[in-house]
């Protein structure tokens, strides 16, 4: 399936904005949650393989982030001591999430937002409940934190930056994300799930990325250990990615890697 353009973009996008449409993990392909609440771990399964691969586009001053869209996105620079420091960018939320705490938060909301509300524009994702942070990494090594504890169903990691604004992270190989559902840890590549044991449901996490070494790691804040680590392939920008379907996340960066870590 190649990506929208032009005038098939347009109506695509008009079509997407449909009040409160999006989907949920564990709903069949083709199917849409519409105006009924959505209740915290609803979903059991995962999101539905799109059949291309996007590759991440060249990148400088400005960065793309879609094929058939661009916009300004920051570069992090790289610090020896603080890593990325971001917001989450609202241009890229779905319809039923919404920012707080001066950008750094995300909410799930039953009811969503108006879609004639929200500015069109192809940055948006139309059928899951993802937002993307506003800064990309292109080297180093950054740490990040979250305050999961308001959420029962999320994801967190990151992804190339054109993403396909259709899929949800997790489902292909160019993002990389650690999944919370049914009080349960799992890492989620390419719509593949693994286990992970030994971390319960904390107040905070944290994620280690090592863009050198390939490596996304998720941290227990409460020991400073690392839980576990995802091997990665980047190949360009990367950027966060939260993806959520019931509660908050708040997002703390800018911040140092820990010592031992």
């Amino acid at each position: 399936m190649a990506a929208p353009c032009g005038a098939l973009a347009t109506l695509r996008h008009h079509t997407a904005l449909l009040p409160l449409a999006h989907k949920v993990p564990g709903e069949q392909a083709g199917r849409w949650r519409g105006s009924q609440p959505v209740r915290s771990g609803a979903g059991r399964g995962a999101c539905p393989v799109h059949p291309w691969r996007k590759m991440a586009l060249p990148f400088g001053r400005s960065l793309c982030l879609c094929s058939w869209g661009a916009k300004r996105l920051g570069v992090a620079a790289v610090d020896a001591r603080r890593g990325v420091s971001f917001k989450l960018e609202e241009k890229t939320a779905h319809s039923s999430l919404a920012l707080f705490k001066g950008d750094t938060g995300v909410k799930y909301g039953m009811v969503g937002l108006e879609p004639t509300k929200l500015a069109l524009n192809v940055e948006r994702f139309r059928e899951w409940a993802v937002v993307l942070a506003d800064t990309a990494i292109t080297s180093g090594r950054h740490y990040w934190e979250v305050t999961v504890k308001r959420s029962q169903q999320f994801r967190i990691g990151v992804t190339d930056v054109d993403i396909s604004r259709d899929s949800c992270i997790g489902v292909d190989d160019r993002s990389w994300v650690f999944i919370y559902a049914q009080r349960k840890w799992h890492t989620m590549l390419a719509n593949e799930k693994a286990p992970i044991e030994g971390i319960g449901q904390p107040e905070k996490v944290g994620l280690l990325l090592e863009y050198e070494a390939q490596k996304l790691s998720l941290v227990d804040v409460s020991r400073v250990a690392v839980v576990h680590t995802l091997q990665t392939d980047f190949r360009g920008p990367v950027v966060p990615a939260f993806a959520l379907w019931d509660g908050e996340l708040l997002t703390h960066s800018g911040l140092e890697v820990p010592e031992g870590l």
